[in-house]
């Protein structure tokens, strides 16, 4: 018989139902096996679920809210590129670095000459920097591999932090993510070789999702259309990194495939940003990536909430553009860098990072939600988007089972 846990006395942070932040002051959480069963006022427990209960915890008044979900990240590879940020700073663009070679490229060195143990043990290191702070789903994509062989270890090593760690890991195989030098200047064979395979890392089970890079110094529009129909062919959601350098109308192209989520955005059109509310795609900001490299150019926040564009936000975890660790961070980022709201910044690493996964079990607190959880030493929900540089993270549910600290 599958326990009945209680979690009470505490202020919940629900993100469900209609009032700001869904607040339940002395609320109650209760769990069976992974999932909630029951939220609501302490008081307004049901006495038959009262008399199930097997095991209670008293929270004594501490913030709950659900479990972050980290809806972007490139947490397997190898190396790093410090002196590549050095250089940045010392004049060179972003886009010079990438033409001249470096870049995605030398990452893309690194990963190959990694073992896959090597790229486990230190991916492992940053999933567990990222659940710290009450991350317990994480996206992960590959791209750093960029040959078959190379491809299936970076998202072998993805499903293995998933079954390893208390954390549910979301697989993206981004292969169109940089043209590899034994490619170069045929980026159309290139395209045709991350199409080919594609059904074999599918039936190893290796993917959730696919995703491409599509921008001036990445794949064009019609390359990436090549590998979204591969993906619909095999029946796996699409997702792309698009319009973070200049407008490609890549969201408008997601769009038409019905893509989970456009990433970056900061050249969105309004026209784009309509078609991805009528494909009911999300938008995910990723304020690390804009802070790391010092863009000037905002996302299009206005235009999202006009359009009604649910909008996340990730920590795009990655050695070139965005070295973070720190989601709350990013939910900081988000509220000064491009004016969100705190309630906005934290339904974009919940509720809408959830959706943007096209996962719909999890992200707020309710009936029939996972039981993803974190419990923080703070007051207000508001506080997770104003303190920055510590961790208030005090207990972590993951499935329903709290996490050894």
């Amino acid at each position: 018989m599958t326990d009945l846990t209680l979690w009470r006395h505490a202020r919940l942070a629900t993100l469900s139902g209609h009032t700001p932040w869904g607040l339940i002051e002395d609320g109650a959480l209760l769990a069976k096996g992974d999932q909630l069963v029951w939220v609501g006022a302490d008081a307004d427990l049901p006495a038959d679920l009262q008399s199930q209960i097997t095991n209670t915890n008293d929270l004594g008044g501490a913030l709950v809210t659900p479990g972050l979900v980290d809806c972007h990240t490139h947490l397997v590879y190898g190396g790093q590129r410090a002196a590549e940020f050095e250089m940045r700073l010392q004049g060179a663009s972003y886009e010079d670095i990438a033409r001249a070679g470096g870049g995605i490229r030398s990452t893309v060195t690194a990963t190959r000459a990694a073992s896959e143990d090597t790229l486990f043990a230190t991916a492992r290191k940053r999933a567990l920097t990222l659940m710290a702070e009450g991350v317990t789903t994480l996206e992960i994509k590959s791209g750093y591999g960029l040959t078959q062989r190379d491809e299936a270890r970076c998202l072998a090593v993805a499903r293995r932090l998933g079954t390893e760690l208390p954390l549910s890991v979301r697989t993206t195989y981004l292969g169109a993510h940089a043209v590899p030098l034994e490619f170069q200047g045929r980026p159309d064979d290139y395209i045709d070789a991350v199409c080919s395979w594609m059904p074999g890392l599918h039936v190893r089970g290796l993917i959730d999702a696919v995703d491409a890079f599509c921008e001036t110094i990445g794949f064009s529009p019609a390359q990436t259309r090549c590998v979204f129909d591969a993906a619909k062919a095999l029946g796996l959601p699409v997702k792309l990194h698009a319009e973070q350098l200049s407008d490609q109308g890549g969201a408008a192209l997601a769009a038409e495939y019905g893509a989970l989520s456009c990433d970056h955005l900061e050249y969105l059109s309004d026209s784009g940003a309509q078609a991805m509310r009528a494909a009911g795609t999300v938008a995910v900001l990723l304020p690390g990536a804009y802070y790391f490299l010092r863009e000037t150019r905002l996302p299009p926040i206005t235009a999202l909430r006009d359009n009604g564009v649910p909008i996340a936000l990730a920590s795009d975890h990655n050695p070139g553009s965005s070295p973070g660790l720190s989601l709350l961070l990013m939910i900081n980022m988000a509220c000064t860098l491009f004016r969100m709201t705190p309630e906005e910044a934290v339904r974009g690493v919940t509720v809408n990072g959830a959706r943007a996964l096209g996962l719909t079990d999890r992200g707020t607190l309710a009936a029939g939600q996972r039981a993803d959880f974190c419990v923080w030493d703070l007051e207000h929900p508001n506080e997770l988007a104003y303190w920055f540089g510590h961790n208030p993270c005090r207990r972590v549910v993951a499935a329903g089972k709290e996490r050894a600290s």
